[in-house]
């Protein structure tokens, strides 16, 4: 046992060394760039940044540690650790090692030009060796990180040897014992449990999913946000980013023909230093600057709504909201996951097929709603039932405008009723409590509230009675309900007279039969604005969730540059309404629906008929503009979002984020 210990030990004090060095990278880092990019915050906030950083740092070292783990448990087993095994060991966790550390030093010059961590943006500059080498070598800023890497790399092999001839001669001074019981027994069992924990180490947390960058976003600083990722860790799983078939190019029709079109389409001439869509917006004082509540309701289709044909009662509280409120019509969801909702609805920018804009290592910096309320004095909340990491969005939201985010790690855990957190109803009592702890400050909010109980697994609580038999039915009667509950205990709070509220779906679900290709209940969606002084109507027109932003700063009468797919709502017209699902995008407006196919090239061209039904029919030229405007609209996007055009002025990305 005191050989196997031995062996064991070997392997920790190279791990707990290699977390050593990380840290001195990271601090390091933080010394150089810390005066420039920080905000003035206490010590503590500072501390969790490099508390974060040994998490992702030993998720790494934990990757590196379990192979030659593993060879030491099973040459320990057969009493075979002979002094090549300890060699071979250390070696393989040099070079490991030696790679890890080569990455993290580079992170430091990389990090103090991009104001990001080292990511497979590096991998386009092996093509230009040459110039590269003589970027690298010729700035003398970039010496210390180089002469630190050097210097640390070579200590940490000279220890790492040495301590490899002299665990092999302790371990030689004991007499090998003469029974093998505790070598095929409690060795094995021993030597399982720490690849276990070592494994336990790569995956990083306990919740349903592994740590991810997400995870270090803890407060409002951007560089601290950033400072306890680990760079290897970052540019791993870029590079994994990019490989995701869902991150593929689209090729639909020619970029700057695209952005061309969009100029047209949308009246934009361009801001200097901003992008070729952006304009300025100019304020109107005249108007209230209202506080915003959004609720994203989870598979919200119109389908479910009685207002929009559905035969049973499953929601008569928002079937009610509609009737003392603006509501459009023809309203679609940009895409058919709750990440394409906040993302559009946010930030007002169309979807791709099934691309997660917000689910990167590279975190996107976007000018938006929740960027321009920050601008103008709005506190900014989120609050979601689910791990504030799922699909990113911690990381993301707090990126881009939001002060505080209000998940599952924040709620008891009694409260948790499936993998996706707590129940609708639990949400708004909760955020309520928040929301009137701030109101008293006098300073205007936004609230985005994302429920989640009409989503598989379907959990409806015990005190709820729905009238309907089916499940999938029953679950829409208590999310309807949860909703009615909120807006009523908001009715009597001091701050509802002077605030707007926006409920719409993330998204929609099946409901009925498909009536083509790509079912329409899956992006028709409700759209109903609330408030004091919002006359009720039924608006007819076809928009999408990129609308609700700039019709919402309308209403509020806000300046800024607008740098987005959105159209304002009280004062423009969409001629269709573009949206996608995971493998069709699609184009619709009173008449025509038009649908394709990118895998297959497949196009489909439907009228619509009196009774709402659709009828195949032939391409012509209402289809083709149509095609150029949806086509136009999503290549455009990815060549904003590609050249990082996302933001609202010409200053740099780091300081879009403050």
């Amino acid at each position: 046992m005191k050989r196997f210990g031995l062996s064991l030990s070997f392997i920790a004090i190279l791990h707990i060394m290699a977390l050593a060095i990380f840290f001195i990278f990271r601090l390091t880092l933080y010394a150089v760039t810390a005066y420039d990019f920080t905000e003035d915050v206490g010590f503590s906030v500072k501390s969790v940044a490099f508390l974060k950083g040994l998490w992702f740092d030993n998720v790494i070292a934990c990757y590196v540690s379990i192979l030659p783990l593993t060879v030491i448990v099973i040459a320990s087993m057969f009493r075979n650790v002979g002094r090549w095994v300890f060699n071979v060991c250390a070696v393989f966790i040099c070079i490991m090692f030696s790679v890890c550390f080569i990455v993290a030093g580079a992170n430091i010059p990389y990090f103090c030009y991009f104001f990001t961590n080292i990511n497979s943006s590096i991998f386009n500059w092996f093509g230009y060796g040459t110039t590269t080498g003589g970027m690298i070598f010729q700035e003398s800023s970039y010496w210390l990180p180089l002469a630190l890497t050097l210097v640390l790399t070579v200590v940490y092999w000279i220890m790492a040897l040495r301590l490899s001839v002299r665990f092999h001669r302790m371990i030689a001074a004991f007499t090998p014992p003469h029974c093998n019981v505790l070598n095929y027994s409690v060795i094995p069992l021993l030597g399982v449990g720490c690849i276990g924990l070592c494994l336990f180490g790569i995956r990083g947390r306990v919740g349903y999913n592994p740590i991810k960058v997400s995870q270090a976003y803890y407060c409002q600083d951007p560089f601290l946000n950033q400072l306890g990722v680990n760079p290897v860790f970052n540019l791993l799983t870029s590079a994994l980013d990019d490989m995701r078939k869902e991150n593929r190019p689209i090729e639909l029709v020619d970029e700057d023909t695209a952005v061309d079109n969009v100029r047209r389409f949308l009246g934009r001439q361009g801001v200097d230093g901003v992008s070729p869509i952006a304009r300025t917006v100019e304020p109107n004082d005249s108007a209230d600057r209202k506080n915003v509540v959004i609720i994203l309701m989870e598979s919200m289709s119109a389908s479910l709504m009685q207002s929009f044909g559905q035969e049973k009662c499953l929601t008569p509280y928002l079937d009610s909201l509609i009737t003392v409120s603006r509501s459009y019509r023809n309203f679609y969801s940009s895409g058919l996951h709750t990440n394409h909702g906040i993302y559009s609805t946010l930030y007002s920018f169309p979807t791709i097929l099934k691309r997660n804009a917000m689910k990167g290592t590279r975190i996107p910096v976007y000018s938006g709603l929740p960027t321009v309320l920050a601008d103008n004095g709005y506190h900014n909340m989120f609050f979601m039932t689910h791990e504030s990491q799922y699909d990113n969005m911690n990381a993301f939201l707090r990126t881009n405008g939001f002060h505080e985010i209000y998940a599952q790690e924040n709620y008891p855990a009694d409260k948790v009723v499936n993998s996706f957190g707590v129940p609708d109803d639990y949400l708004f009592s909760y955020a309520m409590e928040k929301i009137n702890g701030y109101a008293r400050s006098g300073q205007p909010f936004l609230s985005v509230l994302l429920t989640i109980s009409n989503h598989p697994p379907y959990i409806i609580p015990s005190y709820f009675s729905p009238k309907t038999d089916e499940i999938s039915e029953q679950i829409v009667e208590y999310a309807d309900h949860s909703i009615k509950q909120f807006m009523e205990s908001a009715r009597q709070q001091p701050w509802y007279d002077n605030t707007l509220f926006v409920l719409l779906g993330d998204h929609g679900k099946l409901v009925g039969n498909p009536e083509c290709e790509m079912p329409q209940c899956h992006n028709h969606i409700p759209l109903i604005i609330h408030g004091n002084g919002i006359e009720p109507s039924a608006v007819d027109d076809y928009c999408c969730q990129a609308d609700v932003a700039p019709t919402l700063l309308d209403m509020l009468g806000i300046g800024y540059v607008q740098n987005n797919f959105g159209v304002n709502l009280n004062r423009e017209q969409r001629p269709c309404a573009v949206y996608t699902n995971d493998k069709h995008v699609a184009a619709r407006n009173s008449s025509r629906l038009f649908i394709y196919d990118p895998s297959e090239s497949i196009k489909y061209y439907y009228r619509v008929e009196e009774d709402g039904t659709l009828a195949a029919t032939e391409r012509d030229s209402a289809f083709c503009a149509m095609e150029e405007y949806c086509f136009s609209m999503l290549q455009a996007t990815q060549f904003l979002t590609r050249e990082q055009l996302t933001v609202d002025n010409a200053l740099s990305i780091r300081s879009a984020t403050r």
